[in-house]
């Protein structure tokens, strides 16, 4: 097993009142003590089973999970800094790491942890101004899923360019039967998600070298028209799909290819059946200028005021062993983070899988400032003008920059 920590003689924390500061590296010995810890939805209620194997390792250690809704954490997270009582590890989402980085209440990585041992842009998630404060514990990524048997009925192979992505949707549509031959999020929230891969595959960028935005650029409105041309020209709906429509609508074969991550598999399977899985395969995303997709999934911050830091980053530095990220990935089917864990032969034999592998390399993040979450609403906004058609791209582009302007990067 490679090792991703380099780890160095360090004491532990001594709890004094004052904000505690970062080690620069994980101490040496077994962790012990209570370690608290926060995880959402399923990683929440399942953590506790490779919490189990950490405290085999440590006896004197107990880690206690408290489960919590992702749609009440971010206000849970928020309160709790406010209040200085927070666990001792959290995973919070990645888009939310600049604003609680902002607030202080986090402390820094360790250096001792390899970087290079993690997809980068992932890894670029949990920087803030240069600094990191976190380390990427699970991966979340796009490719295209796409009908195998429309596909084939059309008589056209899986798309690598902008231009056969066209002539792809084009076709299922017109030979393969699907009202879609391509469901791109018109709107609403992540819609942003959906369409920067375009934006990054056509050499925009969201901010400059200076943080300053770039949304309204030639590049980026390259991306945008050849986003919107598709809902133009009735190859995607202009409407907004209610939740669990799309997956709905593939198996039907209403739709003929989307946009989506790993996590959607399993929703396909079960309700098209095990019979279902010959009927549709995925390929990584069409490149423009270059490859790219988004880049998020989860990331684990230790809180400055943690009762118990050292024994933190161990059970960080545990659950970021590329063996443990395999066994995460039995349990939660989350992809890992760490690169080597996809080796492992129940991620390495599993081809569907190892397309979001290919495409975790080349995949981006978006830039970690407290405020993304209000650009990220402008933009999801200006794609729905734009691709509903109420305003012109460039227009939109104009809008989308100014209000990402006034709203500003928090930092």
């Amino acid at each position: 097993m490679t090792s991703l920590l380099a780890v160095a003689a360090c004491g532990r924390e001594t709890q004094t009142g004052a904000a505690p500061q970062q080690p620069s590296s994980v101490g040496e010995g077994k962790a012990t003590g209570e370690i608290t810890v926060w995880a959402m939805g399923g990683e929440g209620e399942n953590l506790g089973r490779l919490a189990a194997g950490f405290e085999r390792e440590n006896p004197g250690a107990t880690v206690k999970v408290t489960p919590v809704p992702w749609d009440g954490a971010h206000n849970k997270l928020a309160s709790s800094i406010a209040a200085g009582q927070t666990p001792d590890v959290s995973l919070i989402g990645t888009t939310w790491m600049g604003e609680f980085a902002k607030t202080g209440a986090l402390q820094p990585t360790p250096s001792s942890f390899d970087r290079a041992a993690f997809f980068p842009g992932l890894w670029a998630t949990t920087e803030v101004g240069g600094t990191s404060y976190g380390v990427p514990w699970y991966a979340d990524t796009r490719s295209l899923y796409y009908r195998k048997d429309l596909a084939e009925k059309a008589g056209v192979r899986p798309p690598a360019t902008w231009d056969e992505l066209k002539s792809f949707a084009q076709a299922l549509k017109d030979k393969g039967g699907a009202a879609q031959g391509i469901n791109l999020q018109a709107g609403g929230t992540g819609a942003w998600q959906t369409f920067m891969p375009f934006g990054w595959q056509a050499g925009a960028e969201l901010v400059d070298g200076e943080g300053k935005f770039t949304l309204d650029t030639p590049r980026m409105r390259t991306a945008l028209e050849y986003y919107t041309s598709f809902h133009r020209s009735g190859l995607s709906s202009s409407d907004r799909l209610v939740p669990g429509a799309q997956v709905a609508d593939f198996v039907s074969g209403k739709i003929g290819a989307f946009v989506s991550g790993a996590y959607d598999r399993s929703v396909i399977l079960k309700q098209g059946g095990p019979e279902f899985a010959s009927k549709y395969g995925v390929v990584e995303l069409p490149k423009g200028e270059r490859a790219a997709s988004f880049a998020g999934g989860g990331d684990l911050v230790v809180f400055k005021n943690a009762r118990n830091a050292d024994g933190a980053w161990k059970f960080i530095r545990y659950l970021s062993r590329p063996d443990v990220q395999a066994e995460w990935f039995t349990i939660q089917a989350d992809p890992p983070a760490v690169q080597s864990a996809w080796q492992d032969p129940a991620l390495a034999k599993d081809d569907f899988l190892q397309v979001f592998g290919r495409q975790l390399k080349v995949a981006k993040a978006p830039p970690a400032i407290p405020t993304w979450e209000q650009v990220a609403a402008v933009i999801d906004g200006g794609i729905e003008q734009a691709a509903r058609g109420t305003a012109s791209v460039s227009d939109v582009l104009r809008t989308m920059q100014a209000s990402a302007a006034s709203i500003g990067t928090g930092n």
